[in-house]
């Protein structure tokens, strides 16, 4: 639409409500010419303004009647046009009604609560709890009806409950109280702040747990494990076992799972009320939910193995037997028959050599795995999402398969192999690779084959190269090889092989991608991974293998009754980290026993545990390698 140029203007008469405006230049921009003798633009924020009161379209239609027969009697038919327009400045009266509905609204003035909630927000920023409460405290005396959200009445008890304040439990009472009156709805995190400051009160405890456990049926609220730690830590503080182990069972009740504070605040509960079954029970809590203390727990463990109600527990006699095949069972790194032993306990501070020889007692650590019930349920957990995503003949006849082959030591991920490093102009599929792996592993379990997973598709390629033929034929011959069928996903069959025969899986696959993301969930999938996973890399065409670590960090009951546990190390140079020995049987080394720990074979030699642990890489740290290609056609 063209744009004028022409000094014209017309004027209309002034009155209430006077749109105005220099329509010209805004031609282009709104698009709408009112044209007649003499013509007009509105402009874009006229426009608006119109359009808004229903007045007038977007393409200068108008909607409302009064104001199209005002129009119509003031400038005639006013079609749109193309034509070049005489550009001017238009009025237009409006009725004071319609005026006053095209008026911007006016911005609200403050809320009778304003002031406090700025000053509540204040306060909590600096921690200002005596502030607040005064602030509260005036507002519910003043003459205005104090009604606050519910996020700001739990902004108050959170500011009492983390901030220092005289008699905050009462003035906790008082704000969720005035909250219930007000028809705020408490939240989780309402009732876990006023338990947290109740409990703060030597005398309110019991109240406070009463809060907690009634949460559920008072309010339909679930607690949560923040909503149980200031209870457990009160009844911790008052030595009132009987109360802290109520708590508990509530909370297993409640589906949640005690961590390492709560744990530590009911062992040394225990320890204070000298109940020695009830410390064993949770030094086994403990060792199942960490791997190293916190030095706080540390210092709760060193109190308890120096007293005499620990000096006193424990029997002078027991199967030795038992014990070492409860120790297997268990995944090597406890028994969890009671104590054993008796008399006084030697508590040291010490370090861990690069073989897992304990610098106190001379013990060699184990390297822990998972117990026989977690493998069963780990190989049936691959398995049923194997066989969901799996052709289900396929899968079911691997299994029968490997059930019919037990007698590896190692599985090894052939894809993984043959592609390391491969990502350079001649690279490619290198059965060079995957051959010094098998070798190196045939050398160090005696001439023993691995069993090496392949996808089919890769050996028929491979069989193509008369060079290759003999070394696959071999592997077959000596049930080194097993390829996995058209349309499958190969990373099933050598985990769930590896996991099955409780054997080492050799791979630099860190298991983060999907499938791994489904087990990642299960607390043994780690450890498990920890224990069996063999890493490798090459060095000037020959082949290193990463073996397991020698030992593993975490707490470790011996076949003795003695104790090891590893305390938190910043650092995470395991070489720094320090130990606590806990023995009855002196300092009297004895010998060194290749131990065995759910059917893996633990034992190193000290070069072979020195090497592995100066090759051993942190478990975050991606290894140098060629992503694996996925072979499912």
């Amino acid at each position: 639409m063209g744009r004028s140029t022409s000094p014209r203007a017309h004027r209309c008469a002034r009155g209430p409500g006077t749109f105005q405006g220099w329509l010209g230049p805004l031609t282009s921009s709104c698009g709408l010419l009112l044209p007649s003798s003499p013509r007009c633009l509105i402009n874009r924020v006229e426009l608006s303004s119109l359009s808004g009161m229903g007045l007038i379209s977007a393409t200068g239609s108008c909607y409302n009647s009064p104001w199209r027969t005002a129009l119509h009697r003031a400038y005639g038919p006013w079609p749109l046009t193309a034509s070049k327009p005489t550009p001017l400045i238009a009025r237009v009266s409006l009725p004071p009604a319609m005026a006053t509905a095209a008026t911007p609204r006016r911005r609200r003035g403050k809320g009778p609560n304003s002031d406090l909630s700025r000053t509540l927000t204040d306060c909590t920023r600096r921690g200002d709890a005596a502030a607040a409460m005064a602030a509260f405290d005036a507002a519910v005396a003043g003459p205005d009806d104090l009604r606050l959200a519910a996020h700001q009445y739990n902004q108050l008890l959170h500011l009492l409950a983390s901030a220092s304040f005289p008699a905050a439990a009462t003035a906790a009472r008082r704000v969720f109280a005035h909250m219930l009156e007000a028809g705020a709805a408490p939240s989780e995190a309402t009732i876990t702040s006023l338990a947290r400051v109740v409990a703060s009160d030597p005398n309110a405890a019991d109240e406070a747990f009463q809060l907690v456990a009634t949460m559920h049926s008072t309010y339909g609220l679930a607690p949560r494990l923040r909503s149980y730690s200031p209870v457990l830590s009160a009844f911790r503080h008052a030595g009132a076992s009987i109360k802290a182990y109520a708590v508990e069972a509530h909370m297993a009740a409640s589906a949640i799972a005690p961590e390492e504070p709560e744990l530590a605040a009911l062992l040394e509960v225990s320890a204070k009320a000298g109940d020695a079954d009830k410390v064993y029970e949770y030094m086994h809590k403990l060792r199942r939910a960490v791997g190293c203390v916190a030095k706080e727990t540390a210092e709760a463990l060193e109190g308890w193995f120096r007293s005499e109600e620990a000096a006193m527990a424990g029997k002078a006699e027991w199967d030795a037997r038992q014990v070492k095949d409860a120790v297997a069972a268990n995944g090597g790194g406890c028994h969890q028959l009671g104590w054993l032993r008796s008399g006084p306990w030697m508590v040291r501070r010490v370090k861990v050599g690069a073989d897992g020889g304990c610098g106190g007692c001379g013990c060699r650590l184990a390297s822990v795995d998972i117990d026989m019930e977690e493998t069963h349920t780990f190989a049936d957990s691959v398995s049923g999402l194997a066989l969901e995503r799996e052709t289900k003949a396929n899968f079911s006849q691997f299994q029968e398969w490997l059930e019919a082959n037990k007698q590896y030591e190692a599985i090894v991920d052939g894809a993984n192999i043959a592609l390391y490093q491969q990502n350079f102009a001649e690279g490619g599929f290198s059965l060079v690779q995957l051959d010094a792996v098998v070798t190196e592993l045939r050398d160090r379990y005696n001439g023993k084959w691995p069993l090496v997973i392949l996808h089919n598709k890769r050996v028929a390629k491979l069989m193509e190269n008369s060079n290759n033929r003999h070394l696959i034929e071999t592997w077959r011959a000596n049930g080194a090889l097993y390829t996995s069928p058209s349309g499958s996903n190969d990373d099933w069959y050598w985990l769930y092989a590896a996991i099955g025969l409780n054997c080492l899986l050799v791979t630099n696959d860190e298991m983060r991608d999907h499938i791994f993301e489904l087990l990642g969930s299960s607390s043994f999938f780690y450890k498990w991974k920890q224990r069996h996973r063999v890493k490798y890399t090459f060095n000037k065409g020959k082949v290193v293998l990463i073996m397991p670590p020698p030992y593993s960090s975490e707490i470790q009951e011996s076949e003795t009754g003695s104790w090891h546990v590893p305390i938190e190390e910043k650092s995470g140079d395991e070489r720094a980290r320090t130990w606590l020995c806990i023995d009855r049987s002196g300092v009297t080394k004895r010998p060194h026993e290749s131990r065995i720990a759910n059917g893996v074979a633990q034992g190193l030699t000290p070069s072979e545990a020195s090497n592995g642990a100066r090759q051993r890489q942190p478990e975050d740290q991606a290894a140098p390698v060629t992503g694996k290609r996925k072979d499912r056609d």
